[in-house]
């Protein structure tokens, strides 16, 4: 978990190879713990919208009151977890996502 409050770490997006973003990095551990939590390991996978809804119950309301955010956060982790490979897209429609 990160240190301390303000803290920022550094994301990357699979969309925009090269390009580097800093975020707050207690959102982003308390949302990828909640991320890899409910995404399956294998295909069918979730769509964005479900992903948005199964993670929401398991972010802290300290730092995602009434779920605020929570769509912005999840699709910068995703985005970053796929970068790194430890998330795959699947060629579907609507996009789901396993972890890899």
């Amino acid at each position: 978990m990160a240190g301390k409050k303000g803290e920022k770490i550094e994301v990357e997006n699979v969309n925009l190879p090269g390009q580097v973003t800093r975020v707050d990095a207690a959102k982003y551990d308390a949302m990828k713990r909640a991320f890899l939590k409910v995404l399956p390991g294998r295909s069918p996978g979730l769509n964005q919208s479900e992903i948005r809804q199964s993670v929401t119950p398991h972010l802290p309301e300290s730092l995602f009151p009434g779920g605020k955010t929570a769509g912005w956060w999840a699709k910068t982790v995703q985005l970053d977890l796929e970068t790194k490979g430890e998330v795959v897209r699947e060629a579907s429609k609507p996009l789901r996502w396993h972890r890899a």
